[in-house]
Protein backbone atom coordinates (compact mmCIF):
# COMPACT_ATOMS: atom_id res chain seq x y z
CA UNK A 1 0.00 0.00 0.00
CA UNK A 2 1.44 3.36 -0.60
CA UNK A 3 2.30 4.48 3.02
CA UNK A 4 1.68 8.49 1.84
CA UNK A 5 -1.32 10.11 2.90
CA UNK A 6 -2.22 13.31 0.93
CA UNK A 7 -5.10 14.08 4.01
CA UNK A 8 -2.33 13.91 6.78
CA UNK A 9 -1.32 17.13 9.16
CA UNK A 10 1.78 18.24 8.54
CA UNK A 11 3.49 14.74 7.52
CA UNK A 12 7.07 14.31 9.12
CA UNK A 13 9.51 14.32 6.12
CA UNK A 14 11.31 10.80 5.63
CA UNK A 15 14.81 10.63 5.73
CA UNK A 16 17.12 7.73 4.75
CA UNK A 17 17.12 5.00 7.41
CA UNK A 18 19.71 5.08 9.75
CA UNK A 19 23.02 2.97 9.68
CA UNK A 20 22.49 -0.40 12.61
CA UNK A 21 23.76 -0.44 15.41
CA UNK A 22 27.62 0.06 15.79
CA UNK A 23 29.54 -3.14 16.98
CA UNK A 24 29.79 -3.15 20.41
CA UNK A 25 26.24 -1.64 21.56
CA UNK A 26 24.95 -3.42 24.47
CA UNK A 27 23.15 -6.85 23.54
CA UNK A 28 19.61 -7.29 23.53
CA UNK A 29 18.13 -9.46 26.57
CA UNK A 30 16.54 -11.94 24.04
CA UNK A 31 20.02 -12.85 21.97
CA UNK A 32 20.58 -15.86 21.46
CA UNK A 33 23.99 -17.67 22.23
CA UNK A 34 24.61 -17.58 18.64
CA UNK A 35 23.96 -13.82 17.01
CA UNK A 36 22.84 -15.12 13.63
CA UNK A 37 19.74 -16.66 15.29
CA UNK A 38 16.56 -14.53 17.27
CA UNK A 39 13.94 -16.19 19.20
CA UNK A 40 10.66 -16.90 17.61
CA UNK A 41 8.22 -18.09 20.60
CA UNK A 42 10.39 -21.03 21.95
CA UNK A 43 12.29 -21.70 19.32
CA UNK A 44 15.60 -20.06 17.59
CA UNK A 45 15.20 -19.15 14.21
CA UNK A 46 17.71 -17.72 11.65
CA UNK A 47 17.87 -14.28 12.68
CA UNK A 48 17.14 -13.07 9.40
CA UNK A 49 14.38 -14.97 8.74
CA UNK A 50 12.49 -12.86 11.75
CA UNK A 51 11.01 -10.60 10.77
CA UNK A 52 9.02 -12.56 8.11
CA UNK A 53 7.74 -15.39 9.85
CA UNK A 54 6.37 -12.50 12.32
CA UNK A 55 4.72 -10.88 9.16
CA UNK A 56 3.27 -14.36 8.20
CA UNK A 57 1.23 -14.42 11.71
CA UNK A 58 0.11 -10.87 11.25
CA UNK A 59 -1.00 -11.08 8.00
CA UNK A 60 -2.89 -14.22 8.97
CA UNK A 61 -4.50 -12.87 11.73
CA UNK A 62 -4.68 -9.27 10.52
CA UNK A 63 -8.58 -8.96 9.98
CA UNK A 64 -9.25 -10.74 13.65
CA UNK A 65 -6.64 -8.90 15.39
CA UNK A 66 -9.53 -7.43 18.00
CA UNK A 67 -10.66 -10.53 18.54
CA UNK A 68 -6.72 -12.00 19.15
CA UNK A 69 -6.46 -9.19 22.07
CA UNK A 70 -9.45 -10.16 23.20
CA UNK A 71 -8.57 -13.52 23.67
CA UNK A 72 -5.15 -13.06 24.85
CA UNK A 73 -6.39 -10.98 27.89
CA UNK A 74 -9.72 -12.13 28.22
CA UNK A 75 -10.77 -8.10 26.95
CA UNK A 76 -8.99 -6.45 29.49
CA UNK A 77 -6.13 -5.45 26.73
CA UNK A 78 -9.43 -2.59 26.36
CA UNK A 79 -8.98 -1.19 29.82
CA UNK A 80 -5.35 -1.34 29.40
CA UNK A 81 -5.19 0.69 26.55
CA UNK A 82 -7.15 3.58 28.05
CA UNK A 83 -4.69 3.56 31.21
CA UNK A 84 -2.00 3.56 28.56
CA UNK A 85 -2.86 6.57 26.47
CA UNK A 86 -3.93 8.35 30.09
CA UNK A 87 -0.39 8.21 30.93
CA UNK A 88 1.10 9.53 27.82
CA UNK A 89 -0.65 13.08 28.70
CA UNK A 90 -2.24 13.49 25.13
CA UNK A 91 -2.23 17.29 24.43
CA UNK A 92 -2.79 19.36 21.10
CA UNK A 93 0.67 20.77 20.79
CA UNK A 94 2.15 16.44 20.86
CA UNK A 95 3.07 14.91 17.96
CA UNK A 96 2.96 10.96 18.55
CA UNK A 97 4.64 8.28 16.76
CA UNK A 98 2.83 4.77 16.72
CA UNK A 99 4.87 2.27 15.98
CA UNK A 100 3.67 -1.41 15.40
CA UNK A 101 0.22 0.99 15.32
CA UNK A 102 -0.77 -1.93 13.32
CA UNK A 103 -5.29 -1.21 13.60
CA UNK A 104 -4.61 2.35 15.09
CA UNK A 105 -6.36 1.15 18.90
CA UNK A 106 -3.95 3.98 20.61
CA UNK A 107 -3.67 6.51 18.32
CA UNK A 108 -7.57 6.98 18.28
CA UNK A 109 -7.56 6.66 22.07
CA UNK A 110 -4.96 9.48 21.85
CA UNK A 111 -7.02 11.58 19.36
CA UNK A 112 -10.35 10.92 21.59
CA UNK A 113 -8.44 12.46 24.55
CA UNK A 114 -7.37 15.54 22.73
CA UNK A 115 -3.67 14.51 21.68
CA UNK A 116 -2.16 15.95 18.51
CA UNK A 117 -1.32 15.00 14.99
CA UNK A 118 -0.57 10.93 15.15
CA UNK A 119 1.94 8.90 12.64
CA UNK A 120 0.64 5.71 12.40
CA UNK A 121 3.14 2.86 11.29
CA UNK A 122 3.66 -0.69 11.11
CA UNK A 123 6.08 -2.98 9.56
CA UNK A 124 2.93 -4.87 8.10
CA UNK A 125 1.05 -3.29 5.30
CA UNK A 126 -2.31 -5.36 6.16
CA UNK A 127 -1.89 -4.53 9.88
CA UNK A 128 -2.16 -1.08 8.13
CA UNK A 129 -4.50 -1.10 6.00
CA UNK A 130 -7.11 -2.28 8.51
CA UNK A 131 -6.15 0.77 11.10
CA UNK A 132 -6.51 2.96 7.56
CA UNK A 133 -10.06 1.82 7.24
CA UNK A 134 -10.79 2.10 10.68
CA UNK A 135 -9.31 5.86 11.04
CA UNK A 136 -11.29 6.15 7.68
CA UNK A 137 -14.30 4.81 9.34
CA UNK A 138 -14.18 6.85 12.30
CA UNK A 139 -13.53 10.09 10.40
CA UNK A 140 -10.00 10.43 12.02
CA UNK A 141 -8.16 10.07 8.46
CA UNK A 142 -7.24 13.81 8.39
CA UNK A 143 -5.67 13.82 12.11
CA UNK A 144 -3.44 10.68 11.06
CA UNK A 145 -0.70 10.06 8.67
CA UNK A 146 0.39 6.57 7.61
CA UNK A 147 3.48 4.56 6.77
CA UNK A 148 4.85 1.06 6.48
CA UNK A 149 7.71 1.49 8.49
CA UNK A 150 10.18 -0.53 10.58
CA UNK A 151 10.75 0.64 14.52
CA UNK A 152 14.00 -0.96 14.30
CA UNK A 153 15.22 2.08 10.99
CA UNK A 154 12.84 4.51 11.54
CA UNK A 155 13.29 6.64 7.74
CA UNK A 156 12.29 10.01 9.84
CA UNK A 157 14.49 12.45 11.07
CA UNK A 158 15.92 12.84 14.43
CA UNK A 159 13.85 14.99 17.05
CA UNK A 160 10.65 15.04 15.17
CA UNK A 161 8.08 14.03 17.73
CA UNK A 162 7.05 14.68 21.40
CA UNK A 163 5.80 11.59 22.30
CA UNK A 164 7.09 7.51 20.71
CA UNK A 165 4.24 4.56 21.68
CA UNK A 166 4.75 0.91 21.19
CA UNK A 167 1.48 -1.62 22.24
CA UNK A 168 1.63 -4.99 22.27
CA UNK A 169 4.21 -4.63 19.37
CA UNK A 170 8.14 -5.03 20.75
CA UNK A 171 8.01 -8.14 21.73
CA UNK A 172 7.76 -9.42 17.86
CA UNK A 173 10.65 -6.82 17.25
CA UNK A 174 14.08 -8.99 16.49
CA UNK A 175 16.49 -5.93 17.63
CA UNK A 176 14.71 -4.47 20.55
CA UNK A 177 17.54 -2.61 21.91
CA UNK A 178 17.50 -0.51 18.14
CA UNK A 179 14.07 0.18 18.57
CA UNK A 180 14.58 1.49 21.67
CA UNK A 181 17.83 3.58 20.51
CA UNK A 182 15.07 4.85 17.00
CA UNK A 183 12.39 5.97 19.53
CA UNK A 184 14.72 8.07 21.33
CA UNK A 185 16.97 9.53 18.33
CA UNK A 186 13.48 11.05 16.80
CA UNK A 187 12.03 12.34 19.90
CA UNK A 188 12.39 15.73 21.08
CA UNK A 189 14.97 16.96 24.19
CA UNK A 190 11.68 16.77 26.95
CA UNK A 191 9.64 13.97 24.93
CA UNK A 192 8.72 10.64 26.21
CA UNK A 193 8.90 7.08 24.73
CA UNK A 194 5.90 4.64 26.82
CA UNK A 195 5.66 0.78 25.86
CA UNK A 196 2.71 -1.33 26.86
CA UNK A 197 3.45 -5.00 26.84
CA UNK A 198 2.43 -8.33 28.19
CA UNK A 199 5.25 -8.85 31.05
CA UNK A 200 5.90 -11.35 34.11
CA UNK A 201 3.05 -11.94 36.28
CA UNK A 202 4.22 -10.67 39.76
CA UNK A 203 1.07 -12.43 41.53
CA UNK A 204 2.18 -16.49 42.16
CA UNK A 205 -1.17 -17.43 42.21
CA UNK A 206 -2.14 -16.40 38.75
CA UNK A 207 1.11 -18.45 37.31
CA UNK A 208 -0.81 -21.63 36.82
CA UNK A 209 -3.99 -20.53 35.61
CA UNK A 210 -2.15 -17.98 33.07
CA UNK A 211 -0.39 -20.70 31.95
CA UNK A 212 -2.75 -22.99 31.49
CA UNK A 213 -4.79 -20.11 29.84
CA UNK A 214 -1.92 -19.32 27.35
CA UNK A 215 -0.55 -22.93 26.32
CA UNK A 216 -3.93 -25.47 26.33
CA UNK A 217 -6.89 -22.86 26.24
CA UNK A 218 -5.55 -19.95 23.77
CA UNK A 219 -4.28 -22.22 20.62
CA UNK A 220 -7.72 -23.60 20.63
CA UNK A 221 -9.57 -20.81 20.54
CA UNK A 222 -7.59 -19.45 18.22
CA UNK A 223 -8.16 -22.58 15.90
CA UNK A 224 -11.64 -22.40 16.14
CA UNK A 225 -12.56 -18.34 16.41
CA UNK A 226 -9.39 -18.02 12.88
CA UNK A 227 -8.78 -21.05 11.71
CA UNK A 228 -5.02 -20.41 12.92
CA UNK A 229 -3.88 -22.40 15.85
CA UNK A 230 0.03 -21.89 15.35
CA UNK A 231 0.11 -18.26 15.34
CA UNK A 232 -1.94 -18.05 18.58
CA UNK A 233 0.52 -20.60 20.30
CA UNK A 234 3.67 -18.06 18.62
CA UNK A 235 2.21 -15.36 20.22
CA UNK A 236 1.50 -17.13 24.01
CA UNK A 237 5.63 -18.48 23.79
CA UNK A 238 6.52 -14.81 22.25
CA UNK A 239 5.45 -13.20 25.93
CA UNK A 240 7.70 -15.85 27.49
CA UNK A 241 10.31 -15.12 25.95
CA UNK A 242 9.98 -11.09 26.04
CA UNK A 243 12.24 -9.50 28.85
CA UNK A 244 11.11 -9.20 32.14
CA UNK A 245 9.76 -5.82 34.07
CA UNK A 246 13.18 -5.36 35.29
CA UNK A 247 15.51 -6.28 32.31
CA UNK A 248 13.44 -3.95 29.78
CA UNK A 249 14.12 -1.03 32.24
CA UNK A 250 17.17 -1.91 31.82
CA UNK A 251 17.74 -1.69 28.38
CA UNK A 252 15.66 1.36 27.92
CA UNK A 253 18.25 3.21 30.39
CA UNK A 254 21.14 1.87 28.21
CA UNK A 255 19.44 3.42 24.74
CA UNK A 256 19.61 6.76 26.48
CA UNK A 257 16.13 7.14 28.03
CA UNK A 258 15.78 8.93 31.67
CA UNK A 259 13.83 8.62 34.42
CA UNK A 260 12.69 5.18 33.32
CA UNK A 261 9.33 3.97 35.33
CA UNK A 262 7.66 0.68 35.41
CA UNK A 263 4.11 0.05 35.88
CA UNK A 264 2.19 -2.98 36.41
CA UNK A 265 -1.40 -4.06 34.91
CA UNK A 266 -3.32 -6.75 36.33
CA UNK A 267 -0.69 -8.02 38.75
CA UNK A 268 1.99 -7.99 35.89
CA UNK A 269 0.18 -9.47 33.04
CA UNK A 270 1.03 -6.25 31.40
CA UNK A 271 3.25 -3.56 32.19
CA UNK A 272 3.79 0.51 31.07
CA UNK A 273 7.42 1.23 30.78
CA UNK A 274 7.94 4.62 30.04
CA UNK A 275 11.22 7.09 29.68
CA UNK A 276 11.99 10.54 28.94
CA UNK A 277 15.03 11.75 26.62
CA UNK A 278 16.08 14.99 28.43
Amino acid sequence: MNSDNPASPDPVAPRPAPPGPETGSPASADTAASADTADFGFRQVPRAAKAGMVRGVFDSVAQRYDVMNDLMSLGVHRAWKQVFVAAMDPRPQYRLLDLAGGTGDISFGWLRRGGGPVLLTDVNANMLAVGRDRAIARGLIGDVALAVADAERLPFPDRCVDRVCIAFGLRNCTDKDAVLAEARRVLRPGGRFFCLEFSRVRVAALTPVYDAWSFQVLPRLGRMVAGDAESYQYLAESIRTFPDQETLAGMMRRAGLARVTVRNLSGGIAAIHSGWRL
